[in-house]
């Protein structure tokens, strides 16, 4: 596991953790070779679950320690006043890359009002969530909505009665694509797509469909949870498709934003000097090129590579980064001020209402 990034004092820094490796049944090889894994590497590997509260940090004074334990003891200074004042001393995203080498069930995720009422002994949130498409093959599709508005009665029958895949919309996708998907919507990531995945800090997954798949270990069917998931569906089409980001300057793009997260593209060419919100923490996410990231004293610096997510303390103040050459792109997601954060820059560059209502959601 990469230990890049330097110890330092006080527990202000950026912070990198313990990714979690996910093998499900439609896991592949294609993620594990992107990150530049060690051999052995998994054969299923679906997910790597790069920021996540219950993830261990590995460097500095708070090493050996989780995300959530950071997160009760520094408050805001970790976590942002804008973060306390939603959801206490809670660490509220989840960012991850996917593999789909086979599809994945057909599935839904509950809202915030779901989750923490008839789910509330998880400790989750709902799961709203949106996808930046890193690979794709020819022809790949996103599970995207129905194709049409139907009852939740109607839809209980096409699930039961094995009928439900024409109900379904297909989306094309291609690399660079940006796909958002609030909770209620009926979705399925297909075959032949890696992705990172921008999420509120939730496993709620109600499991729909799965093509009558079986787990690879006990034989019997996977479990469907067709109950809860028409307590929550949206029974008609998604009300979007691919999102075209807005640009943010003449290197940045705002990919996608709604009440529970923003999510930015940033291109350096050379160098960039940052600073954090003490409204919210920053994800950093490495998709393209090197680097080395600085903040605080001289010393206090490392190294940045493709695959590499860093969490970065609201209170941590100036940072800087230096590409290591022109490809060095990262992915940023924090928990906005939407009219601040993401309308007013992007209305500023130039972007019409239009545009604006197509890429900030207010409410998801």
């Amino acid at each position: 596991m990469e230990r890049t990034i330097a110890q330092t004092h006080p527990p202000l820094y950026p912070l990198l953790t313990e990714r979690r490796l996910v093998e499900p049944i439609w896991g592949g090889t294609r993620l594990a070779e992107w990150l530049n894994l060690p051999e052995p590497r998994p054969d299923q590997l679906g997910e790597t679950w790069q920021i996540y509260d219950a993830n261990m940090i590995l460097n500095g004074d708070l090493a050996g320690r989780t995300l959530a334990d950071a997160a009760r003891e520094l408050g805001a200074a970790l976590v942002g006043t804008r973060t306390v004042a939603r959801y206490g001393n809670d660490m509220p995203l989840l960012a991850k890359f996917l593999d789909a080498n086979d599809r994945l069930s057909i599935q839904v995720h509950p809202n915030d009002d779901y989750a923490h009422t008839v789910e509330a002994a998880t400790g989750f949130h709902g799961k709203t969530e949106a996808w930046y498409i890193l690979q794709a093959t020819p022809g790949a599709t996103v599970t995207y909505g129905l194709n049409r508005p139907c009852s939740r009665d109607e839809f209980a029958a096409a699930v039961q009665s094995d009928a439900l895949e024409p109900l379904m919309h297909q989306l094309p996708v291609q690399a660079g694509d940006v796909v958002f998907v609030p909770a209620g919507t009926i979705h399925a990531i297909n075959a032949g797509i890696v992705l990172f995945e921008i999420q509120q800090k939730s496993d709620l997954t109600y499991r729909v469909y799965d093509y009558g798949r079986r787990d690879a270990k006990t034989g019997k069917l996977r479990e469907l949870h067709l109950d809860k998931a028409l307590d929550v569906s949206d029974f008609g089409p998604a009300p979007r498709g691919t999102i075209a980001p807005l640009p943010l300057n003449e290197h940045d793009q705002l990919l996608v934003a709604c009440p529970y997260f923003a999510l930015e593209k940033w291109q350096i060419g050379s160098v960039r000097h940052a600073r954090t919100n003490p409204g919210s923490f920053e994800i950093l996410t490495v998709i393209g090129g090197s680097g080395t990231i600085e903040w605080g004293r001289p010393d206090e610096g490392g190294n940045l590579k493709r695959g590499m997510s860093l969490l970065l303390p609201a209170a941590l103040g100036n940072y800087t980064i230096h590409a290591a050459d022109a490809s060095l792109t990262l992915l940023r997601a924090y928990v906005p001020d939407l009219e601040a954060d993401c309308v007013a820059p992007v209305r500023a560059a130039g972007a019409t209402d239009e545009q604006i209502n197509g890429v900030v959601f207010l409410e998801s």
